[in-house]
């Protein structure tokens, strides 16, 4: 796991997320969202390999997924959206993928865009590092799919009815996205369970990866701070049944 040169910051940064998740009495980031059991088939990266095994090898995984709001808004006002897929391994700790709503060309996959409706693309933001090389990761809208709504009612309704899901893909800094898989949003987890879930973006990847970039140290301090401040941990909560 990354450490940071700025020791004072980093902590100082925990302690202000930990604060203000124990204010709001649950996520200082994204705290309005609705989660779900679900699963995640991938079938491989076209082309070269990444590197990474859980993108390049054919798996099935049963998953846990939440789609939220950032601020959040009122109701269907436009709001930087959040979706965070859990994969669940057999063995070693599962797989964090946190994106946040962007637009899918190059030069604006870095930048998290506030939209309407959740259904669009979704991509990491910051970059991954493996070997030499940088990735970016997303979750990409399925014109097979259905709808996922413009608020998190018309969420939860569209996701009972039809059990949509997202194209998951790997892209380099200018190149163009290479699906590799698929994440399918099942049954609604209840209020409580959403509560409990608790992610960590830096801590739970691949071993061939880590989170590369100069914030990379925030994101970790952020989200510990705000994990400790609700009394969850990282690996709290998450269905692994398949339910699709």
């Amino acid at each position: 796991m990354p450490t940071t040169p700025w020791p004072q910051p980093a902590v100082n940064t925990e302690r202000a997320a930990r604060a203000l998740a124990r204010l709001r009495r649950g996520r200082m980031l994204h705290p309005a969202g609705r989660s779900f059991a679900g699963e995640v088939l991938v079938w491989g990266t076209s082309g070269p390999p990444t590197g990474v095994r859980l993108l390049d090898r054919p798996g099935h995984y049963p998953a846990t997924v939440r789609l939220s709001k950032g601020t959040p808004t009122p109701d269907a006002w436009p709001d930087v959206l959040g979706l965070a897929v859990r994969i669940h391994r057999q063995a070693g700790r599962p797989f964090d993928l946190l994106v946040s709503s962007s637009a899918a060309a190059p030069v604006l996959r870095h930048l998290p865009l506030p939209r309407r409706r959740f259904t669009g693309t979704y991509s990491s933001i910051m970059s991954y590092r493996t070997g030499r090389r940088r990735l970016w990761l997303a979750a990409l809208a399925d014109p097979e799919s259905p709808d996922l709504g413009h608020d998190l009612a018309g969420l939860s309704t569209a996701v009972a009815a039809g059990r949509p899901g997202l194209v998951l893909a790997v892209a380099s800094a200018a190149g163009p996205w290479r699906p590799f898989g698929q994440v399918t949003i099942g049954d609604q987890l209840s209020a409580r369970d959403d509560a409990a879930l608790a992610f960590d973006p830096v801590g739970n990847i691949p071993e061939e990866l880590r989170l590369a970039g100069p914030l990379a140290w925030l994101r970790q301090h952020t989200y510990r701070g705000s994990r400790r401040g609700r009394g969850a941990t990282a690996q709290s909560g998450g269905s692994t049944g398949l339910t699709v």
